[in-house]
């Protein structure tokens, strides 16, 4: 992939190590750290817009989640537990470590978002402020489950399925099905938001059958101990102590819900939040916008 476009003129590249094997990043700016994850079905390239309007308050970290991207795909096991989000918020820990960075500000979108607030739960003294981008949380979506919603988010349930039936599916025509996934998120139903640089990016790691089985992974694992983790603090009464930001996109999966923010008020202490202009990908299809609520809540 060593032809694809630098979307991130003037950041660095790093591959940093971990217990799981080495995770790529970029970084740049200056300024308190600010961790952004990505979510599905895309890689670090997703914040290619958003990031150099906050690389002037922050410095910015953009790693790709495990088996995403450029990092490292974890050999999986009966209970998916390397793709389960508190696995993964470990790993990010580990990396921002290694970075130097013990303390920090978070956001994510779609899984990274999942990753995002499980990391505030499970360790809430390394979080300053924590941002989620078009979702609720995990146990909710899986709880709401009916025949409209079930259509709407129709992959939760198909990417779970056992291996290797989606996989082998998904490997029968990729592109078809990363570019029909993305279309359908989209306030326009249309790729029209997408840098073409930033879709050969997402193409090529999407086309890997190590990605395709890690992604069914991250979503096994969703419908497995991701869910039974949330169910557990819903039942304990634990929730996020640090200031959250919700953020949706006006036309995007977590609007055809209850309100978002009330229904991150049921899991957090502090909790803010509007729509954006967009469909599910705000960061690429309203950057102006998203940016300038990330930066003001992090201020």
């Amino acid at each position: 992939m060593s032809d694809l476009a630098d979307l991130y003129p003037g950041f660095e590249s790093r591959w940093i190590p971990t217990s799981i094997g080495t995770i790529f990043a970029r970084l740049g700016g200056a300024g308190p750290p600010l961790l952004l994850l990505h979510g599905y079905p895309q890689t670090n390239v997703m914040y290619h817009r958003v990031a150099p309007m906050l690389s002037g308050h922050f410095t910015v970290i953009i790693p790709d989640l495990p088996g995403y991207g450029w990092s490292v795909a974890p050999a999986t096991d009966a209970d998916h537990a390397p793709y389960t989000k508190r696995a993964m918020a470990a790993v990010m820990i580990e990396a921002m470590e290694a970075l130097g960075f013990v303390r920090f500000r978070l956001a994510g979108h779609d899984r990274g978002g999942r990753v995002a607030y499980r990391l505030a739960l499970d360790h809430p003294e390394r979080i300053e402020r924590v941002a989620v981008l078009d979702i609720l949380p995990t146990y909710d979506y899986w709880e709401r489950i009916n025949r409209v919603y079930g259509l709407k988010i129709y992959h939760w349930l198909f990417l779970a399925q056992p291996d290797p039936l989606p996989e082998r599916l998904i490997a029968g025509d990729p592109a078809f099905y990363f570019d029909y996934t993305l279309k359908s998120g989209t306030k326009t139903h249309s790729l029209a938001a997408f840098d073409p640089r930033a879709l050969a990016h997402y193409r090529a790691a999407f086309g890997d059958p190590l990605r395709i089985h890690a992604v069914c992974e991250d979503y096994r694992a969703g419908a497995g101990a991701d869910f039974a983790h949330d169910a557990a603090d819903r039942a304990a009464g634990r929730l996020i102590r640090s200031p959250l930001l919700a953020l949706w996109g006006g036309a995007g999966i977590a609007a055809g819900a209850a309100s978002p923010v009330d229904t991150w008020r049921q899991w957090a202490t502090d909790v803010r939040g509007a729509p954006i202009d967009s469909g599910h990908f705000l960061a690429e299809e309203n950057p102006d916008a998203t940016a300038a609520a990330l930066a003001e809540f992090f201020a």
